[in-house]
């Protein structure tokens, strides 16, 4: 496994373990069970790993690493707008995942600098508790071409996670090559940059290695996360970072997600209202995805207050 330099202080796996997939909004794995996966990943040299208040799997990451005695580095997002905000994020996430220092903490879904103006606040106190050693490192994660621009020129912003794949799907303010020419210049700036959504939420399966090369190749991305959830995906996605290969039986397997919602939904459309790539419409009373620009990114589950919207193996 090859690592790189994420800050000056922050050595990452190429590879980073996206554990959206282990928690409620997806698998629905218990902590012990997704704890092993995180520990059987830990042992095949991935040492980075994205989560976020949102996914609620803490208590996962706290059961991988206890005990474990090499380096990690976790990264952990929310929507903190204000000090207070920002106060209660910080100390829950310190508390569940047994951690004194947060390694990462990112504004979750920025999407400009008008954004970043309106969580400015909640910035501000997260660069403070770095100066009293409780953060090692701040930053922003979004899907819009117009939040890298915005980071890059902030001076409180390290760390920028952006959406990026070859296809551009998700990204609503652009094209995949707008978006990696603003990836690379954040990264001549000095941010540190680590992908999401290679694969558009499973959409650019297909073509896995095509897509994962299409983001390594990008001056300036020092990790790409990864959706893992069994030991297959997980050697599957360490053979491709550390040969450029995936195993055969892997390459060839037909499994995919997708999101389905249950006949008795309401149609309240909160689904809608936080659906990134408006994927979603209310048709009948009934919420509605349209599945080919769907990122898998289950903010739609998350907001569901009744549960009628769910991750399945199709």
């Amino acid at each position: 496994m090859r690592y790189r330099c994420l800050t000056q202080t922050i050595s990452v796996s190429e590879l980073c373990y996206g554990t959206l997939t282990l928690g409620p909004l997806q698998k629905g794995l218990t902590p012990l069970a997704g704890g092993r996966l995180l520990t059987y990943a830990l042992e095949q040299g991935v040492n980075f790993f994205d989560t976020a208040e949102l996914y609620g799997n803490y208590e996962h990451l706290r059961a991988a690493l206890q005990g474990w005695q090499g380096e990690t580095v976790i990264a952990t997002k929310s929507y903190a707008h204000d000090a207070a905000t920002a106060v209660e994020s910080l100390e829950r996430a310190r508390k569940e995942l047994n951690r004194d220092c947060v390694d990462i903490f990112l504004l979750h879904e920025q999407e400009s600098e008008h954004t970043l103006r309106g969580h400015a606040r909640a910035l501000e106190y997260f660069s403070e508790a770095k100066a009293r050693g409780l953060v090692r490192a701040v930053g922003i994660s979004t899907h819009y071409i117009a939040g890298v621009v915005a980071a890059a020129a902030h001076p409180l912003i390290e760390i920028i996670h952006p959406l990026i794949n070859m296809k551009g799907i998700g990204i609503p303010d652009g094209k995949a090559g707008e978006m990696a020419a603003a990836i690379t210049m954040a990264a001549a700036r000095g941010k540190g940059i680590y992908g999401m959504k290679a694969l558009a939420g499973g959409s650019l399966y297909a073509t896995a290695g095509e897509a994962l090369n299409y983001v390594r190749t990008i001056p300036g991305i020092s990790s790409i996360a990864v959706g893992m959830g069994s030991i297959p995906d997980i050697d599957a996605n360490v053979s491709f970072f550390n040969t450029g290969q995936f195993p055969l039986e892997y390459a060839t397997r037909n499994t995919a997600r997708r999101i389905i919602v249950e006949p008795w939904c309401e149609g309240c459309g909160t689904c809608q209202q936080h659906c990134p790539t408006n994927c979603i419409s209310i048709t009948s009373g009934k919420a509605c995805i349209e599945h080919s620009k769907c990122l898998l990114c289950c903010y739609c589950v998350a907001h569901c207050k009744d549960f009628y919207m769910k991750v399945i193996e199709c």
